[in-house]
This record gives C-alpha cells, sequence and structure tokens, in this order.
C-alpha cells in the first residue's frame, strides 16, 4: 500500500517536479546552483528561483540586442558574466509590465524586490565559485518598498461577516441552497482566520488528525516546515467541532480522506478556492474595503491581539513571523497612535492665557470697564498671576488634571524599549 503523503509533502513532491521541467529551460550551470542551495531552502522556493531565473535569461534573449535569441544552452558562467549592472536595471524596469501568454503582467515593488534577491542569490554562488569575475547584481539598488496601512475589518464589520455566513441573507434563493452546502465549513474557515491568525497555505493543510480539542489548539506547519501548535479560544472551538460531526460524514476522494476542509468535489480545499470564499461574503459585511482576502483578516487577528497585549514579541510569534521586525512593520503604525492619543491626554493648563483669551473677544468699541482698566492701570492680577497661597487655585502640577493618565502612568510597549 502506498505511503499517504502529508499535504505539505505533497507539495514538495509537486515543486520538485515543477522545478525538473524548468530546469530544461535553463543555462547548464543553473543545476549546479539548485543542488548548492538545496540544503538550505525548501523545493517550493527552489522552484520560484527558477521561475525567477527563466524569467530573466528571456528577458535578456528578447530585450538585449547583444544576447538577441540566445538559446539557454548557450548560456555559460563566462557568458553570464558579460551582463552588466545596467541590463539588470533594465530588467526591473521591464518587470513593471510585460506580456505573457497574451496576459499582461505587473510587478510592484516587492515582487521587483523578491527578483533581484532572486538574482543576488545566484549571482552571490557564481562569484563564491569563481565562475565570475564580478557580482553586479551588488551594484543594482534594491527597489524601495512602500509601506502601505494594514487593511483589517473593524469589530461589527466582524461581527456582520459571520452572521452572513450562517444567514445566507444578502444572496439569491439559488445561492442560499449552495451556501447550505457549505455554511458550516465556510463559518469554521473564517472562524479559524479570525480566531487563530492562521495563514492560507496553513489553512488548507490542515487534516483531521491536527486537532486536539482537549489541549485546545491544533497542529500547523509554518513557512519553512517547522511545525508549531496554536491554540483556539471557545468560540472558535464550539464552530469547529460543529463542522467536524459534518465532516465526518463525507466521503473524501481517495488521498483527500484526512484533510480537514473539503471542496464540493470532496477534494481538499485549494488556496484560490479560500480566497474567492472570503472576497464573496466579504463583499457584503465590508463593501468598502476592497480586495478583503485570507491574508487581512489575519491582520485583523494581529491587530486585536496586539491591541489586547501590546506586546510585539507575544503577535510575532503567534503569528509565526521569524523576524519581529516584520510584526513591528506592520504594526507600527499602532503605537503611533498611542503615542498621538497620549500627546492629546496632556494639558499645560486649564484656561488659554490671556492674551489668547483676549484675541478671541469681539471687536468693537470700548465698553466702560475697559476704559476704567485703562485708567487705573494693571492692579487687576488675572487668576494666572495670583501668588502661591492666595484663594486661587494653582495649575496642577504637570498639567494634568484628576482622572486624566500622565504619559508617565502609561503602560510602555516593546516598541518603546529601543
Amino acid at each position: 500500500m502506498p505511503k499517504v503523503l502529508s499535504y505539505s509533502e505533497q507539495r514538495a513532491r509537486e515543486a520538485t517536479l515543477l522545478l525538473r521541467e524548468v530546469l530544461r529551460e535553463l543555462p547548464p550551470v543553473c543545476a549546479d546552483f539548485f543542488r548548492a542551495i538545496e540544503p538550505t531552502t525548501r523545493p517550493l522556493t527552489r522552484y520560484v528561483y527558477a521561475c525567477d531565473l527563466k524569467l530573466f535569461f528571456r528577458f535578456l534573449a528578447d530585450e538585449v540586442p547583444r544576447y538577441a535569441d540566445m538559446a539557454p544552452s548557450a548560456w555559460t558562467a563566462d557568458a553570464i558574466g558579460t551582463v552588466t549592472a545596467r541590463d539588470i536595471s533594465m530588467y526591473l524596469d521591464f518587470l513593471t509590465l510585460y506580456i505573457k501568454d497574451d496576459a499582461e503582467i505587473t510587478n510592484a515593488e516587492l515582487g521587483k524586490m523578491r527578483k533581484l534577491s532572486t538574482l543576488r542569490t545566484f549571482y552571490k554562488y557564481l562569484f563564491k565559485n569563481s565562475l565570475i569575475k564580478a557580482d553586479v547584481s551588488l551594484l543594482v539598488d534594491m527597489p524601495k518598498r512602500h509601506e502601505k496601512s494594514i487593511i483589517r475589518l473593524e469589530i461589527d464589520e466582524v461581527a456582520r461577516l459571520l452572521d452572513l455566513v450562517e444567514s445566507g441573507e444578502p444572496f439569491s434563493e439559488q445561492q442560499k441552497r449552495y451556501n447550505r452546502h457549505i455554511r458550516q465549513r465556510d463559518l469554521a474557515i473564517l472562524t479559524l482566520f479570525l480566531g487563530t491568525g492562521i495563514r492560507v497555505s496553513e489553512l488548507v493543510g490542515l487534516d483531521i488528525g491536527d486537532l486536539d480539542f482537549e489541549l485546545g489548539g491544533f497542529l500547523v506547519t509554518r513557512k519553512g516546515g517547522n511545525q508549531a501548535v496554536l491554540y483556539f479560544p471557545d468560540e472558535v472551538s464550539e464552530v469547529l467541532q460543529d463542522y467536524i460531526r459534518e465532516r465526518t460524514q463525507i466521503e473524501a476522494k481517495p488521498g483527500h480522506e484526512n484533510a480537514l476542509f473539503l471542496s464540493l468535489q470532496n477534494r481538499r480545499i485549494s488556496v484560490r478556492a479560500v480566497q474567492v470564499m472570503v472576497k464573496k461574503y466579504a463583499t457584503f459585511a465590508a463593501p468598502l474595503k476592497k480586495h478583503l482576502s485570507p491574508h487581512k483578516l489575519r491582520s485583523t487577528f494581529g491587530t486585536n491581539l496586539y491591541h489586547e497585549t501590546g506586546d510585539i514579541y507575544v503577535v510575532a510569534d503567534v503569528l509565526g513571523h521569524s523576524d519581529v521586525n516584520t510584526t513591528r512593520r506592520h504594526y507600527a503604525a499602532m503605537s503611533d497612535d498611542r503615542r498621538r492619543l497620549a500627546a492629546r491626554m496632556v494639558k499645560l493648563r486649564d484656561d488659554p492665557k490671556p492674551a489668547q483669551k483676549a484675541s478671541r473677544q469681539p471687536k468693537g468699541p470700548p465698553d466702560a470697564l475697559a476704559i476704567e482698566e485703562a485708567a487705573t492701570g494693571p492692579e487687576r492680577a488675572s487668576a494666572e498671576d495670583a501668588p502661591s497661597g492666595s484663594d486661587v487655585a494653582p495649575i496642577q502640577e504637570a498639567g494634568v488634571n484628576p482622572g486624566e493618565v500622565s504619559p508617565q502612568s502609561m503602560p510602555i510597549s516593546s516598541d518603546d524599549s529601543e
């Protein structure tokens, strides 16, 4: 009986086979490069690298005259050494918009950064092994990444999203009949995203045996192949148990018996299917927030967790970020909001300055009181000028009113520790 592979093992096997196909269209030296990085990379990473290199050599053959129509087999290490930093800069510009299979492909900063990173890894290997005289990829600046605000759901939008799944209110009668077959599954998926911050690639790889309701958690395979236990609250546990009772009644297709979430074809659900499902419900729950995706639901969880704990390291650990700076970059804006709130809570004096008071008085002819004050001189002292010990209440220390919180008494988050 053949061994039943886990989802991550199946993905690794598929990526390995795809990599071998792409290698046939790459220069021979690339095969040595992929063997060299195999111990430190995963099959899917190597496959993505191969696709990036294939696109790079295709660009050189199609867009750079001196390499016109150069076949992959003709690219020796010496030929690769003739590529200049200007060629690579032109490649990054090419990535902004190009045609592939009659379709327009675009790359923003993140896509360009990843493809340049692939080239740098490749050139580093060639230079380290003395196959080229210089690493020209280092002469090309990495594209600047422009930070974007976090798109997330508010509390009322989260409640509306889950209510929509249960009721199916905005859908037609035909859609409601269709949704009845997948309602419990969809509710379980959305609840997992919002209650644990799991990645979509991790969610589709879950097996029934990964759940432990006594422990209150499940085993997940993280990016990079590491495994970790994520814990879920009681609300998520109840939804999952309701779904498990329904899932055990479904006979999955061979090879998909262990999958936790199934498609209507009784196969393990795909990442694309989950993305379409999230968008379907989010369109009605939060119509003003475009392009909502599973990752945005993960951001919603991360934001809520950071608001509750104020600990960036806890958020990084739960979300599975290997570098806390990744988490800090995404959620630093919330720390800025807290600092702005602190600034608004501090007052230096109860009333505006006398000059400010005067500037706010309506202009017009002087009244009798003003004439009298001008005649008698500055014998009248304002409350602000009263000496200590007088009946006038002094300005409160540090300018903080009773019941208000000073910056010193506010909890310091880990963001402020640097």
